[in-house]
């Protein structure tokens, strides 16, 4: 008897208590994530262009996030780029927002230029895109179908040059 009155408050408890579905997020997702549409955002270029997300779309797009002083970024900028090299004439994209707000901009342009990094280098200057992509740690990088869906989110680094190959590839089949 006991347990039967026991299922009867539990199930009355959890009626009465659950959030409507929707509810909690209001119809979106707390943090972009792999199979959620990447938030649109404009950033500026060194030369001061402006540069919007869904100007890629229908492209494959890769999003890393990063800043000079970071040992990782910097290491995996170099495998980043030939990676771009190979695929750029297929429609592939890279879109690399330096977080302005806690790197240097002279060491930025320095560091994208003796690099030689032929991508766009996007400046975060307020930290608004990295808060919008909740990047708690960097480097981060995006993988993002030309559909605008989030593939693979990467946190850390530095990546490899065959991790990049293969992520690449795989997005690279999703194109239409």
């Amino acid at each position: 008897m006991f347990s039967i009155l026991v299922l009867i408050v539990g199930a009355a408890w959890i009626w009465f208590t659950a959030a409507p579905l929707g509810s909690t997020t209001q119809g979106d997702i707390p943090a972009p994530q792999e199979g959620f549409l990447a938030p649109d955002f404009r950033l500026e270029t060194f030369g001061r262009d402006g540069y919007t997300l869904s100007e890629s779309r229908g492209k494959p797009v890769l999003i890393n996030f990063w800043t000079s002083w970071c040992p990782p970024c910097r290491s995996e900028m170099p495998a980043i780029q030939k990676v771009y090299d190979e695929f750029k004439d297929q429609g592939f994209v890279v879109l690399a927002v330096n977080s302005t707000h806690q790197d240097n901009l002279g060491d930025a342009i320095t560091f994208a230029q003796t690099r030689k990094l032929t991508f766009p280098i996007l400046l975060d200057k307020d930290g608004l895109v990295g808060d919008l992509y909740e990047v708690r740690s960097l480097p981060t990088t995006f993988f993002v179908d030309p559909q605008g869906i989030i593939q693979e989110v990467v946190v850390g680094g530095p990546m490899s040059e065959a991790l990049l190959q293969i992520r690449v590839e795989q997005l690279m089949e999703r194109s239409p």
